[in-house]
């Protein structure tokens, strides 16, 4: 495939952030887009239908053409990575260090060579149990293998960031939730598995007390997915801006609240209190909450609408 001048290339395309992205692209006028992604789960091209683009590449079928030099650097605007393994509880090291570290680090070889931006997914995972959601490396203690990896990639792109010679952007995703993520199955959001239960026997069920919060009192800041891709696509659009930024509301919400949320919109419900999983208790972050000092001071000026909003307007697209 022959690039065409300014394309845009977009990994983990077919994916939940990854195909908001290249919607939000469309709405902004681009359409001179490369999707690059895997797409051994077919399901994912459905996150695809209506949007517009240019071509598509096969995940190794991209890495083959950076290690070989093969793509036209010259007709590449920007690159956003944003494919990874995404799975939380995956424990292969091995694997997870592959798709997050060593195909990251491929790619922004490849761009400062050339010279090209770079857009990539980091993720809130790396701040762990820590209180303090500040982008500073002292609030740095993920949890497990998957928020490690994102950290060191992180660590990698601090180290040159002297020598880049080419914007580069980190954006740590805090939770996300939204249209688009049904392929995630067990890694789908929380409002998504809350909308299933109700639909399925009217019961919301949630983590009895941990991290020494009651049940269900374990917060997170959630974040609507077109919120993030528009976040995301402002940074191509202010190439002068090179870091590692929070993506995130600012403000966190129980998980309490958002069952009561979604059965006050269901009309009808009951919550139940499950035991907290023995084996997740040392791996998971019972609470977050973005600082977006870093973010505002950048001049994004993205606005991320409240809980109620966004989980109103996502119930309304499940129905749809």
């Amino acid at each position: 495939m022959k690039l065409l001048p300014d394309t845009l290339i977009v990994t983990g395309a077919a994916g939940f952030v990854g195909s908001n992205v290249v919607h939000d692209l469309n709405l902004k006028g681009y359409e001179r887009i490369v999707l690059v992604d895997d797409l051994t789960d077919g399901h994912k091209f459905k996150n695809l239908l209506g949007a517009a683009f240019y071509g598509y590449l096969d995940r190794h079928e991209f890495e083959e053409r950076l290690n070989q030099e093969a793509l036209s650097a010259a007709h590449v605007a920007a690159i956003v990575h944003l494919g990874a393994c995404t799975d939380t509880t995956e424990w292969d090291g091995q694997r997870m260090m592959s798709d997050n570290l060593k195909s990251s680090v491929a790619v922004y070889d490849w761009c400062q060579r050339h010279g090209v931006p770079l857009v990539y997914a980091s993720s809130a995972a790396v701040y762990g149990g820590n209180a303090r959601f500040a982008e500073v490396p002292e609030n740095e203690r993920p949890l497990n293998v998957y928020g490690w990896s994102k950290l060191v990639f992180d660590n990698y792109v601090r180290q040159h960031a002297e020598s880049a010679t080419a914007p580069v952007v980190g954006l740590r995703y805090f939770n996300v939730y939204g249209p688009r993520e049904t392929h995630k199955g067990r890694m789908a959001s929380v409002m998504f598995h809350f909308a299933k239960q109700l639909a399925q026997d009217s019961c919301v069920r949630l983590f009895e007390g941990s991290g020494g919060f009651a049940d269900g009192a374990q917060r997170r800041d959630f974040v609507h997915v077109a919120d993030v891709a528009r976040a995301t696509t402002w940074f191509l659009e202010h190439p002068e801006v090179s870091g590692i930024f929070n993506i995130g509301t600012g403000a966190s919400r129980a998980f309490n609240d958002v069952a009561r949320l979604m059965i006050a919109a269901h009309g009808s419900g009951q919550l139940e209190y499950i035991p907290f999983p023995e084996d997740l208790m040392a791996a998971y972050q019972h609470f977050t909450e973005a600082d977006l000092t870093l973010l505002r001071r950048a001049g994004c000026d993205v606005t991320f609408r409240s809980i109620d909003e966004g989980v109103a307007q996502y119930l309304e697209w499940l129905g749809g």
